[in-house]
């Protein structure tokens, strides 16, 4: 099977340049000037003129099928794949979660692969949530990097009785990836603190989705943040913050950098796109953008536009983790009772795409954020986030001047509300191929559940 896609303008990172893209099977084979004339016989031919020809987004940060609350997330591995394929984004991570009550990280990861085998549409990842750092689990961590390809682990500053766990236990797990090359990825805010903050709101009779908020102040993300980061800088190895939202956290990630730490973070479109005031929203829409970080105040998002600019924020991902507004209802009454987490694994080239209309970043730098980068720090370089001879034909054909309104009526996620409604967005994907296969072409579906693989995924290159 060759495909030729034709005309187009090729962008990486570093360069973008008119030129054709030859696929053999799964592979890209051939970059060049009219490679039309010698392979006059492609199966297919996509002609992609005046369009954008760029590799396929990959989402670090997602949570499909996960219990929370005695619920679950709307999104399974099928409609939420679906839903990352029609807006450009090719490759998921998602969290497998080690069982609480002394379960081991293999029983975690094993639930993981039963709940996406078969489903998938497109390649997806696994990092491992570490919810108790023992000797057991300090051993499983090895194996898991060196014979299950998942080179990564969540451990979390907050929810106490949930995922909380002590700095002795991140600076053990810290040390682990010292050892056998896997990295930390931290959800940094201070925890037990927010949950006396919490039980304070409520005494009070505080109950509105805005509280949610109002009891995680960004300076408690800033102080995890700076604990964190000096614990990897006294054990010497890289640190990876997830989805930061603040204006000081930030700034510990900046200040660590410059001391020479190899740290490392993200942020998320909600954060650059949506405030606190969402949350002032009448009744209880609000609870749509309850989600740990909270939103924070206007202006917060010009400091991350910034740590977008000077590469102080490596990776634009999701953490798409959606309910239904009848699951959000939970929280009626108590705010600290709805269930965190909004979608967004559809949008978010959609979104960051607006930076660059906007002139806050270039095209290439689009490009490193949602899909180069990703793909070097969580191993998957080479085979993922690049348009060169030998790597995995994940690609996607960008048309910068198609409109599109974000809607809950028109998007592809499980779940009745969209964080966007009515916004019209200018730039979108009008083909979309996973390992060589069209999968997405102008707004038909035309992929296969179950056709996505399980990446092994090696070292990070940061």
């Amino acid at each position: 099977m060759r495909t030729l896609i034709e005309h187009g303008t090729l962008v990486s990172p570093a360069d973008t340049f008119e030129a054709d893209l030859l696929i053999e099977g799964e592979k890209i084979q051939a970059i060049g000037k009219d490679l039309g004339k010698a392979f006059a016989g492609a199966d297919v031919r996509i002609d992609a003129r005046g369009k954008y020809v760029i590799p396929g987004g990959i989402d670090v940060h997602t949570h499909l099928d996960m219990p929370f609350g005695g619920t679950n997330s709307a999104d399974d591995f099928e409609s939420g794949t679906t839903a990352a394929a029609f807006g450009g984004t090719t490759t998921l991570v998602d969290f497998a979660i080690q069982p609480q009550g002394g379960g081991s990280l293999k029983e975690g990861l094993a639930q993981w692969h039963a709940k996406a085998e078969g489903k998938a549409v497109v390649d997806y990842g696994f990092h491992m949530i570490v919810r108790e750092v023992n000797k057991s689990s300090l051993a499983e961590m090895d194996d898991l990097v060196k014979r299950e390809g998942v080179t990564s682990f969540k451990l979390f500053t907050a929810y106490p009785g949930v995922f909380y766990v002590d700095d002795a236990q991140i600076f053990r797990a810290l040390r682990k990836t010292g050892e056998n090359g896997g990295l930390i990825c931290m959800h940094a805010e201070n925890g037990p603190v927010i949950d006396v903050i919490i039980e304070e709101a409520k005494a009070r009779g505080e109950t509105a989705p805005a509280w949610h908020a109002l009891t995680r102040p960004p300076r408690l993300e800033g102080e995890a943040s700076h604990r964190v980061l000096a614990l990897a800088e006294v054990a010497k190895v890289p640190i990876y913050i997830v989805h930061l939202s603040a204006a000081e956290a930030l700034e510990q990630v900046r200040m660590a950098r410059d001391r020479g730490v190899r740290a490392y973070a993200e942020t998320c479109p909600q954060y650059l796109f949506l405030d606190h005031r969402n949350y002032e929203e009448p009744g209880f829409e609000g609870s749509k953008y309850v989600m740990s970080p909270p939103l924070r105040a206007p202006g917060n998002e010009q400091a991350l536009w910034r740590g977008l600019q000077l590469d102080d924020l490596q990776c634009v991902s999701t953490d798409h983790c959606p309910f239904c507004m009848k699951e959000k209802r939970m929280g009626e009454g108590d705010f600290s009772k709805i269930p965190n987490g909004a979608p967004g694994v559809e949008t978010r080239l959609y979104l960051t795409f607006e930076g660059v209309r906007s002139g806050r970043i270039s095209i290439n730098r689009w490009v490193q954020l949602n899909s180069a980068a990703p793909a070097k720090l969580f191993g998957l370089y080479g085979r993922k986030g690049t348009l060169a001879p030998g790597a995995d034909a994940d690609v996607v054909v960008w048309d910068p001047g198609k409109r599109h309104t974000l809607s809950a009526k028109t998007h592809h996620m499980r779940v009745d509300y969209n964080p966007y409604e009515g916004r019209e967005v200018v730039g979108a994907p009008t083909h979309v191929l996973s390992r060589g296969v069209v999968i997405v072409e102008n707004g038909k579906f035309l992929g296969r559940k179950g056709a996505g693989r399980f990446l092994k995924r090696g070292l990070t290159l940061a």
